[in-house]
């Protein structure tokens, strides 16, 4: 569905990406995480046609994004700072995206007029920065756009609307196989709805899986061995730290492998479980330069 094929990007000599590589499937959620300054918005940018790369391709089914209009009205974007014009409420904003996109559902959009609850004559600048995030998915999900692309998504979002939103374009997932790519510094939120993850330093992809391949490769391990007992040189440890007899290993592997390497080395006790995507995030970036450094003040 979307390809991003080693592309790069130079701003006043910076290179914002460098040989950026994503692949999202058609129909998934697609969890975009990465360092501040990474590169994040810069790719969604090129994605949804603002910017031109300098190399590389930007295909979505095969076509490029760049100054393509047809390709373009099949995408919805909600950036993290929303906008709408000067003196526009959501009404106005409403008819002028009705004119834009072919697919705005009008009965959608009413009915979801009892999910929002918002003001929809006044000026949306009078609104909170909450408020005009609703005003946003409101006029988005009403667009029932193929691909949907979310940059920070539910930032000041309320527990109760966050998980009426995401209920919402779920929903659109299953019904109409909708894609959407999410970019969020909040990742147990990501780790709750996304089935596939990309993880971007530097402008360059470092890994991209489906959120379950990722859990099942790398494992925190809690293991305790007798005097002269250790842990096995095969298995790749990328973090370890020590409370008393307890080690605490991070590993690179399948959980059932590592158990059967485990129990071959005969420890006093052991036990695996699964890392949370946040955990995930900080020992892959740790391996790229990016780990958590212990300051003396």
């Amino acid at each position: 569905m979307i390809t991003v094929k080693d592309v790069v990007k130079t701003f006043d000599g910076h290179r914002a990406l460098d040989g950026i590589d994503i692949n999202v499937p058609k129909g998934c959620v697609y969890g975009l995480v990465g360092s501040n300054g990474a590169g994040k918005t810069t790719i969604i940018r090129h994605l949804t046609g603002a910017l031109r790369q300098d190399s590389g391709e930007i295909l979505i089914d095969g076509q490029p994004v760049y100054e393509n209009v047809p390709l373009k009205s099949r995408i919805a974007y909600i950036p993290d700072d929303i906008y709408y014009f000067a003196q526009a409420g959501i009404r106005d904003m409403m008819k002028y995206y009705r004119g834009i996109y072919p697919t705005f559902d009008m009965g959608r959009y009413n009915s979801l007029r009892e999910v929002f609850r918002l003001d929809e004559r006044g000026p949306m600048r009078r609104l909170s920065k909450g408020m005009q995030k609703q005003a946003a998915f409101w006029l988005a999900i009403s667009m029932k756009p193929e691909i949907l692309i979310l940059d920070e998504p539910v930032d000041g979002l309320d527990p109760v609307m966050r998980r009426q939103i995401w209920s919402l374009i779920l929903g659109d997932v299953e019904e109409n196989g909708t894609t959407v790519l999410i970019s969020s510094h909040n990742l147990r939120e990501l780790e709750d709805v996304c089935d596939h993850v990309g993880i971007i330093h530097k402008g360059k992809t470092i890994l991209e899986r489906s959120l379950s391949e990722l859990q099942g490769d790398t494992a925190k391990i809690q293991i305790v061995y007798g005097e002269g007992r250790s842990l096995p040189e095969d298995i790749r440890v990328l973090h370890r730290s020590q409370t008393g007899k307890i080690q605490t290993i991070i590993a690179k592997g399948n959980p059932a492998d590592l158990s059967l390497l485990l129990e071959a080395s005969c420890p006093i006790f052991y036990d695996i479980v699964p890392l949370s995507l946040e955990e995930i995030f900080i020992y892959e970036l740790g391996g790229a330069d990016y780990d958590v450094k212990n300051i003396i003040l």
